[in-house]
């Protein structure tokens, strides 16, 4: 068995591994899908808009797309150590932004033409840059690499089991100070516990091991060229888009959508705490369904059942009860998405670079993020309701649906010819 030091994270335990990576993205996963709740606060107090702050996130959230691929490059070639302490730091600049915005009549609260505040858009940039270096994209290469691939699915859902914990937690948790202390002193206790994130980088330090001798090592070019090159690939792309758009719309508005109709704020808290407890169950049974169905159907399956979901607050009376169990419904196909969509990468390709490639097809999921965070404060403020983004979420779900039915779930020819030699 391999113990030294400069055998880096290949020494230590899976457990280990899985432990340490699970703290960190149930920290950051957590944290980062409670910023919905300080949408009515902030945007009262500062006197601006719901398109301003959606902006804010929605700039979050694109620029941890835009990010996730070098930092998953970096993390595939050196170790996800320090994209880790990078990605705290970042993430806890970030919040202290937020922490310190003026309201309407400060120095930093003027608007920039086409952009909105100045001081929200660098928030957003930081927590994008943060959580890019923090989150599942940053960890998923160290993960994957070290469990055997049959075993991979199972341990890629538990990054997306602890990132439901996390939210489970992280809601109470964030209301309880807000309540006590106020939305911006809950910010500073944000920032405090992001903090706890570069400890448990330790466990995760270390260069990974090489590959097997008998597969040749790729460069980062040849791993993007293969990848590009591969039409299922694209297809899996395609419908990653639509999980951005759905999980970012519905976190960040539905506290938003709840006080609309006149329901005490509890709601939201409590609809939002069910998503995480469901995403917990229905992400465990994702990793298993590979043991009996191909990834391609299951991704299929989830995105189909949204549609239900999102027709219920359409069609149902909107009462406490109705929001609860939609979003207990919605979250058992809420980061299910993950497991699979990440393993279908390392099927593709391998593990090597698997952080960077599935860091290029989270890209695509975070532009959706940023089409359905900005696309519904564009609308909500436009008509007043959310009725429209109802609409277009459902009609996103069935085509994703129909848009991994086509994946062959093969590895490429590189991999596949060993394989069977």
């Amino acid at each position: 068995m391999q113990t030294s030091a400069s055998q880096g994270i290949a020494a230590r335990p899976l457990w280990l591994i899985i432990l340490a990576a699970g703290l960190i993205v149930g920290a950051a996963m957590g944290l980062r899908q409670v910023m919905g709740l300080f949408l009515n606060p902030m945007t009262a107090e500062l006197k601006i808009g719901r398109e301003a702050f959606s902006l804010a996130m929605a700039i979050a959230n694109l620029t941890w797309g835009l990010a996730a691929v070098p930092m998953g490059a970096i993390s595939d070639k050196y170790g996800a150590g320090r994209t880790l302490v990078l990605g705290a730091l970042c993430t806890m600049a970030g919040v202290y932004v937020l922490y310190a915005a003026p309201d309407s009549t400060g120095l930093m609260a003027s608007s920039l033409p086409f952009i909105g505040r100045f001081d929200l858009m660098v928030s957003g940039l930081l927590m994008g840059i943060g959580i890019a270096g923090t989150g599942i994209t940053a960890l998923v290469g160290a993960v994957g690499r070290a469990a055997p691939p049959e075993k991979r699915p199972q341990a890629l859902a538990a990054l997306g089991m602890a990132a439901g914990i996390g939210g489970f937690i992280a809601f109470p948790y964030t209301h309880l100070f807000m309540e006590t202390l106020g939305w911006r002193t809950t910010l500073l206790v944000i920032l405090a516990t992001v903090a706890l994130i570069i400890p448990l980088a330790i466990p995760m330090a270390g260069k990974p091991q090489a590959g097997p001798s008998t597969q040749r090592q790729q460069s980062l070019g040849e791993a993007f060229g293969e990848a590009l090159a591969h039409p299922s690939f694209w297809l899996l792309i395609a419908g990653f888009f639509v999980c951005g758009f759905h999980v970012a719309f519905y976190a960040v508005h539905l506290p938003a959508f709840v006080a609309d109709k006149g329901l005490p704020s509890w709601v939201a808290i409590a609809a939002l705490t069910s998503v995480g407890v469901a995403n917990i169950i229905g992400t465990y049974l994702a990793g298993q369904s590979g043991k009996f169905a191909e990834k391609r159907v299951s991704l299929a399956v989830i995105y189909f059942m949204r549609v239900f979901a999102f027709l219920g607050l359409l069609f149902l009376p909107i009462t406490e009860w109705t929001v609860i169990g939609v979003s207990i419904l919605l979250g058992f196909f809420w980061l299910s998405t993950v497991p699979l969509t990440s393993a279908m990468v390392a099927t593709f390709f391998g593990a090597q670079w698997m952080s960077m490639l599935f860091g290029f097809v989270f890209l695509s999921h975070q532009l959706g993020s940023f089409a359905g965070l900005w696309t519904a404060g564009r609308l909500y403020d436009a008509t007043k309701s959310y009725d429209m983004m109802w609409w277009i979420c459902i009609a996103l779900a069935l085509f994703a649906a129909l848009i991994h039915l086509p994946i062959r779930e093969q590895p490429v020819a590189r991999l596949a010819v060993p394989a069977q030699a």
